[in-house]
């Protein structure tokens, strides 16, 4: 337990001296949220999306986007570099177990996502006016898998990766499509129907969804939140499968 928390206030340092990390999954998702309520048309009432305004759908999409960013950019870079420079592989020799260090890396991605959904919640409540979720147990289900599931495809990603570029790439590949699917581009409700019907087959979609319908005061919709969970068991058997610690 104490090797286990010493290699975790280690990455915590680690973490807290990679300012771009810390400010694509903090401070990017909620500047994006602050640049959006600029546009006039996103603070008005839509009778097409019952009577919401556009920055009420962007706020569970910036919580998302947080994760994704965790997930799919940090992670992975991170996890093949130390394949990569044999950190794992001398652990292996020591009490520190490797699993400490991915067990630790996810915690830290996953706190700075949470902390990012937290800000950006208070940001869209205090500046925008945007009701906090109504139905908050299933707003965290849906944000806790969301959050698995970006984490687990970020280190199948690692796992498939011989080098840090090599996972650079792959994330940022993936990351794109991620953003679409999790409705960056424009909100998931407002796609046309067979679009919105194939996007909530992938795990952000799915996610985007059931955080919407959470914020409207619904419970998650069973569907969605099994898609999230399933993609997230299929990511994590992949990364178990074929992850190599050197």
């Amino acid at each position: 337990m104490s090797a286990s928390t010493a290699v975790l206030k280690s990455e915590a340092r680690l973490f807290s001296r990679e300012p771009g990390a810390l400010f694509w999954i903090i401070a990017f998702p909620t500047a994006l949220l602050a640049i959006l309520g600029l546009i006039p048309s996103f603070r008005t009432a839509d009778p097409s999306i019952d009577g919401l305004r556009v920055i009420d759908l962007y706020v569970p999409i910036v919580v998302l986007l947080a994760v994704i960013m965790a997930g799919l950019q940090t992670l992975p870079p991170v996890l093949a570099g130390y394949r990569e420079r044999g950190i794992l592989r001398r652990m292996s020799t020591t009490p520190v177990r490797p699993v400490s260090l991915l067990a630790a890396q996810i915690v830290l991605n996953g706190a700075a996502a949470l902390g990012s959904a937290i800000l950006a919640m208070a940001v869209g409540r205090l500046v925008f006016g945007v009701a906090l979720p109504r139905q908050l147990f299933g707003y965290l289900l849906a944000l806790v898998l969301a959050a698995l599931a970006a984490l687990a495809f970020g280190a199948t990603i690692a796992a498939f990766s011989r080098t840090t570029k090599i996972a650079s790439a792959i994330g940022s590949a993936v990351f794109f499509p991620g953003m679409f699917t999790a409705g960056v581009w424009f909100p998931v409700q407002v796609m046309p129907d067979l679009l919105r019907h194939i996007v909530e087959f992938t795990p952000f979609g799915a996610a985007s969804q059931a955080l919407n319908q959470a914020a409207a005061g619904d419970w998650p919709s069973w569907s969605h939140l099994g898609v999230t969970a399933l993609w997230t068991v299929i990511l994590i058997a992949a990364a178990a499968r074929w992850f190599r610690w050197e």
